[in-house]
């Protein structure tokens, strides 16, 4: 357990180096992380979100360390997306964050939205790393949760 509490933590940290968003741009050169991303997270479609996972320093083959890293990005994303479409505005002005705290059941939706959201690149570097994209598609949570983003 404290193994995954680090690698979160060294996730998020990482996401906060790196950004979020990315579309099908490839994160890596030469096998590590690219040390400059240019990243759009929220499209008029899309809002889109970036997890950096690191191996649980416990296990020994590869494929337990890539699965542990995926694992690791993906809570990252997650993270990520919430705290990007806080930011979101609805119509009338109000953010997602302020109608959360007003109503539990948007929470609801937004938490499950995101734990439901589209993964669309896995990476893996050279130490086994991984950077997850993900993204969801704004339409729908809007459809969901019976409100209108404003545009970005």
């Amino acid at each position: 357990m404290k193994n995954l509490v680090a690698i979160v933590i060294v996730s998020v940290f990482a996401i906060s180096f790196i950004g979020c968003g990315g579309g099908s741009q490839t994160l890596k050169s030469d096998g590590s992380i690219k040390e400059t991303v240019t990243e759009q997270a929220n499209t008029d479609r899309y809002v889109t979100a970036i997890g950096i996972g690191a191996p649980a320093a416990d296990v020994t083959t590869d494929t337990q360390k890539k699965a542990t890293s995926r694992n690791a990005a993906i809570v990252a994303a997650q993270y990520q997306m919430v705290s990007l479409l806080k930011g979101v505005k609805i119509t009338g002005g109000v953010t997602i964050e302020k109608a959360m705290e007003t109503d539990s059941k948007i929470q609801a939706t937004v938490n499950d939205s995101v734990r439901g959201a589209e993964i669309v690149k896995n990476e893996w570097t050279n130490d086994n790393g991984c950077i997850v994209t993900m993204r969801l598609d704004k339409d729908g949570l809007a459809k969901q949760l019976g409100v209108t983003f404003d545009k970005p």
